[in-house]
């Protein structure tokens, strides 16, 4: 191969390269989420910060030990950049029924969780949150693109890559060293 040729095929792979990165760097996504208030919310904000982003549920067999861990990630980790993003789902078991209003309230009170919590999403199927499509469409192996349960976690470095998704029944704690690598802490 010619040396031009050489040096234009490693230019289009480069090109390639940066196309799929900017396809899966959720800080320049382009829809809003809104807030458990109703209130817009553009991503763009977590640019520069380290992100779990999770779906919750209120009446899940796993919600005491998963907000428990986050919230001591959080409480661990907020000033060294990490954001949790928490978004509210009832499509599995039906173990998120309530208004965002009593989502926020269960869990200010009971977890006193200082995350941001979401506006109740649906995670999977035809009225999937844009969000969750984006995310589950990774290349993530072993995983279908459905999520599976409640709390299936997904670790977004700061400059806006996913880079790894997390079962349901992954500990909130298990993806702190992976998570401390990206807060470059080890």
């Amino acid at each position: 191969m010619s040396a031009y040729l050489k040096k234009e095929f490693i230019l289009a792979l480069s090109k390639e390269k940066e196309k799929s990165t900017h396809e899966k760097n959720i800080c320049q996504y382009k829809t809003c989420i809104k807030d458990a208030m109703g209130k817009d919310v553009d991503l763009s904000i977590y640019k520069g910060k380290v992100l779990i982003i999770v779906n919750v549920a209120s009446k899940c067999g796993m919600t005491n030990s998963n907000y428990t861990e986050l919230n001591q990630l959080y409480e661990k980790y907020k000033n060294k950049g990490l954001e949790i993003l928490a978004f509210p789902c009832n499509q599995f078991g039906e173990e998120e029924p309530g208004t965002n209003d009593q989502i926020l309230d269960f869990v200010c009170t009971r977890f006193k969780s200082e995350f941001p919590i979401f506006d109740k999403i649906e995670v999977n199927g035809e009225n999937a949150s844009p969000l969750y499509k984006f995310l589950k469409s990774g290349n993530w192996g072993i995983f279908s693109d459905d999520i599976q349960w409640n709390f299936a976690k997904f670790l977004v470095d700061k400059n806006g890559q996913v880079v790894d998704r997390y079962y349901p029944t992954t500990s909130s704690l298990t993806i702190e060293r992976d998570m401390k690598k990206l807060l470059e802490i080890i």
